[in-house]
This record gives C-alpha cells, sequence and structure tokens, in this order.
C-alpha cells in the first residue's frame, strides 16, 4: 500500500497542472515537490538537500561537458563531412537521399546524442535537398525526424549518464556499448523501409558507388569521428572516467574546429559557449528537481506500490514489459526525455530486474521508447522541429509517421526481448 495516497495525488496533480499551464517542467517539479513536502509535514530543508545532492555528484559532471563538446563539433563543420561520407557510402541506392538521411543521423549522434539537435542539423540540411529532388516534403521530414532517435542510442549519449546517475551502480562504458547494435539495428530497419518506400514512390537513386570518393569523404570526416574512438575506447581501457572522458572531448572539439577544419574562430566562441550554457542549465535545474520528486515517490513507496499493482494485473513477463513500453511511450508524448529518465528509472528499474532484464538493455529499452515519444504528438519536441523545418503542419506531419512508428516498433520489441542486441558488446569488451 501507499505511505500516503493524498501526498501521492498532490504530487502528480500539482505536476500534471503546472505542465497543463505551461509551466518549465523543471519548475513544475520542483514545485510539486515543495508543496508535497509541505503537506506531508517534512522540513523545507529536505527538498534544499536533495536538490543539492541530485546535483552534487562527479559523474554527472559529464553531461555539461558532452553537451558542450557536441555543441563544438556541430558548429565546427564535421555536420557537413558527415553527410558527405553518407552520401558516398549509401548514395547509390534507391532513394539515397532518405538513406543518406538515415546513415548521416547515426554519424551524427557520435556527436550530439540528442533527437533535436540530429533533426536540426541535418534536417536543416536535408530535408530541403531532398523535396528539390523530388522527394515529397513529409516523407522527407517524416525519414529525419525517425532517425533522429538514433542520435540518442550512438555512444557518447549524455542520455545514457544521466540514466547511470538515477539507477546508481551501472558502467557508463557498459552503457555506451550497449547502444550501439540497437542504434545500427533501429538505422536498418529504417533504411529498409525507405527503400521500399521510395522503390513505390519512384524516388531517384543517386551516382554509383565509388570507392576512392568513399575513402576521400572518411579520411575528411576522421578527425571529428576520432572523438568517439577516444571517448569510448578511453572510457572502456580505463585510461580515464566518463567525467575525464568528455572533458577531453571538449578540448579535442575545439583542436578539430579550430585548427583542423578550422570553421570555428575566435569570435565564434561566445556564441557556442553562451548556446551551451542555456542547454547545460536547463538539464542541471531539472536534475536538482526530478531528484526531490524521485526521494518524494521512494518515501511514498510508489516504486513498490507500482510493482506490485503490475504484478497483480498479471504474472506474464511478456505482457508486463509490453505494458512498460506503452506506459514509457505514453510519458513520453507529454514529458521532456531527461526529467522521465530521472523520475522513472528509479520507478519501473527494481520491476525490470525482478523480470531478469539487465539495466543495460533496460536503458536503450527506455530510451527507444522516450525517443518515440519525441517526435510523437501532443508535446513531442522533436516533431515539432521537423514541422518548423519542414513546413508541414503537425497533424499533417503525424499522419506521414505512422508507418515510420510501426517499423520503429519492432526495433523496440526486438530490443525488449532479444537482450543479446544490447549485451553482446558489453559482454564481449568488458565481461559480465
Amino acid at each position: 500500500m501507499l505511505t500516503n495516497p493524498n501526498a501521492v495525488f498532490i504530487l502528480l496533480g500539482v505536476f500534471f497542472v503546472l505542465v497543463a499551464m505551461g509551466v518549465h517542467i523543471a519548475y513544475s517539479v520542483l514545485l510539486a515537490s515543495i508543496v508535497t513536502s509541505i503537506h506531508v509535514g517534512l522540513p523545507a530543508a529536505t527538498v534544499i538537500q536533495n536538490l543539492v545532492k541530485g546535483i552534487n555528484i562527479y559523474s554527472l559532471m559529464a553531461v555539461p561537458f558532452f553537451i558542450l563538446a557536441g555543441e563544438i563539433m556541430m558548429q565546427g563543420g564535421i555536420t557537413d563531412r558527415l553527410i558527405r561520407l553518407s552520401q558516398a557510402l549509401v548514395g547509390w541506392i534507391r532513394g539515397s537521399l532518405a538513406q543518406v538521411n538515415i546513415v548521416a543521423c547515426l554519424l551524427f549522434g557520435a556527436i550530439s546524442g540528442s533527437s533535436a539537435a540530429g533533426t536540426s542539423a541535418i534536417g536543416g540540411m536535408m530535408i530541403p535537398r531532398m523535396k528539390k529532388d523530388g522527394y515529397d516534403a513529409d516523407f522527407a521530414a517524416s525519414v529525419t525526424m525517425a532517425s533522429s532517435v538514433e542520435c540518442m542510442l550512438i555512444p557518447p549519449s549524455h542520455n545514457m549518464v544521466l540514466f547511470a546517475l538515477a539507477a546508481g551502480n551501472v558502467s557508463v562504458a557498459k552503457l555506451f556499448l550497449g547502444g550501439i547494435v540497437p542504434g545500427v539495428l533501429l538505422a536498418a530497419v529504417l533504411g529498409l523501409y525507405s527503400y521500399y518506400a521510395s522503390c513505390k514512390r519512384n524516388y531517384p537513386k543517386g551516382d554509383a558507388f565509388r570507392m576512392r570518393l568513399a575513402l576521400a569523404c572518411a579520411r575528411e570526416s576522421l578527425p571529428g569521428l576520432a572523438a568517439v574512438l577516444i571517448v569510448v575506447g578511453g572510457v572502456i581501457g580505463g585510461f580515464f572516467t566518463a567525467t575525464e572522458a568528455a572533458a577531453v572531448s571538449v578540448f579535442y572539439a575545439l583542436f578539430v574546429g579550430m585548427f583542423v577544419y578550422r570553421e570555428i574562430k575566435f569570435r565564434d566562441l561566445y556564441g557556442i559557449f553562451a548556446k551551451a550554457l542555456k542547454t547545460i542549465s536547463i538539464v542541471l535545474i531539472l536534475t536538482g528537481s526530478s531528484a526531490c520528486f524521485s526521494w518524494l515517490i521512494a518515501y511514498l513507496n510508489v516504486p513498490a506500490y507500482v510493482s506490485r499493482t503490475m504484478l497483480s494485473i498479471t504474472a506474464n513477463r511478456v505482457v508486463i514489459l509490453l505494458l512498460i513500453n506503452l506506459l514509457l511511450i505514453f510519458c513520453g508524448m507529454i514529458m521532456d526525455m531527461a526529467a522521465l529518465i530521472l523520475i522513472t528509472t528509479p520507478i519501473l528499474l527494481p520491476i525490470v530486474k525482478d523480470l531478469n532484464m539487465d539495466p543495460i538493455q533496460f536503458c536503450q529499452l527506455l530510451i527507444i521508447n522516450l525517443g518515440m515519444g519525441l517526435i510523437t504528438p501532443p508535446v513531442g519536441g522533436t516533431l515539432f522541429i521537423g514541422s518548423a523545418i519542414s513546413g508541414i503542419g503537425v497533424e499533417k506531419l503525424t499522419r506521414s509517421m505512422l508507418p515510420f512508428y510501426c517499423i520503429m516498433s519492432t526495433a523496440l520489441l526486438l530490443v525488449t526481448f532479444v537482450p543479446e542486441l544490447s549485451l553482446f558488446l558489453p559482454n564481449l569488451l568488458m565481461g559480465n
């Protein structure tokens, strides 16, 4: 039983009312926590202590560094080079620009780790180009948004660092490795559907594959992509922690952008740091307020109650996992991804552990679900970015996304019920 059902009702009720009123989710979470703490008679200092405790974590420093490194690399000319590399690799396939879009997002994930950034950077270049080459505008926008979910699975991903903080005692290096196969799987199923749709709609294909061009594009892109090898390889090899790796990636990104590609000038640094700081501040406020919220949820015995409720509905493992997927997609449709990772992980992780699911697999399941939520109405942030870039209304764009939702659900179900997809690389390279 819940220790205080009225307090749970107040906590969730105040939160959803504030969100509906347009209050930023970070402040909605914090205000709901304060009101609930007052209701149950907890001292106000408890909320502040948990807020400070939530951000006073050494490993959390990796998140600002990864965000800053991603912003530097986005402004440093790497995006153009990734698109040229993608076109050299898959431009010969029917529906070539759709395939380029998918592969470019896969590679871009190694830079940004963000669905919104992927849609903005890749979509800003590819959607107008696809429309010019005869692709339907809604298809161009849909394939971009669907592909942007790959960005959150390919390491290094700051969302996985947040999951590690919420889950506790989970290796960030294993989480990074665990996202590679699901990310490639998602790209593969999207590529297959795009090929089918391109044949059906008679979309064009590009020039024949040329090895010399592919090698030249790979060589040009290598300095940017090497950041991933430095970060992931360094963490896996034990040369530095995830936080240290993130700091190294910032200095490397600056070096590449300023002295190798020479597309970042000293005058550009203020704007890059300011934009990154805006994102970092939102994430840190959200992390602190979510720590208060999560502490209250545990204090009110919500995780145990949710677990018992699900198990009382059915003891069937498959049904429970399907219910968890549905719950996460629904939450992702109406809430911010970072907040959901921090709030839902303490609630759902004990349940999936009881079902013998490894936390690394659950992390990939969680990210795909919440990524799909970002491209689904009514609040999907990436969906609105795609709408703004393409100039297509959200309603029409949502209809165009329907087959992509189905295809992505196929990848989600495979990740949910085939543990090896998430665990093969971590176990191979780092042991059980």
